[in-house]
């Protein structure tokens, strides 16, 4: 059975993919982070990112999400 490694989403690089396994955070950051959809078993892949690494672009459920580095930084990823 392999290990697979858990990142926040601002860690990982474009094509990278994996599973959201946790939302940290309070208040209304991590209550829009829940409401856009990414909740924890729900599959995500980074498509790409600004040059200075905010914002980021992932593909959540069949649609493109923009993030702020603050947003990812809230989300762990177990990566594929």
């Amino acid at each position: 059975m392999d290990a697979k490694e858990a990142k926040t989403l601002n860690k990982l690089r474009p094509g990278d993919g994996g599973r959201v396994v946790g939302v940290v955070g309070s208040g209304l950051l991590k209550r829009r982070i829940l409401e856009m959809g990414l909740v924890p078993g729900t599959e995500i892949r980074l498509k790409g990112m600004a040059p200075l690494g905010d914002p980021i672009e992932v593909l959540v459920k069949g649609y493109s999400l923009t993030l702020r580095r603050r947003e990812a930084e809230a989300v762990t990823v177990e990566v594929d």
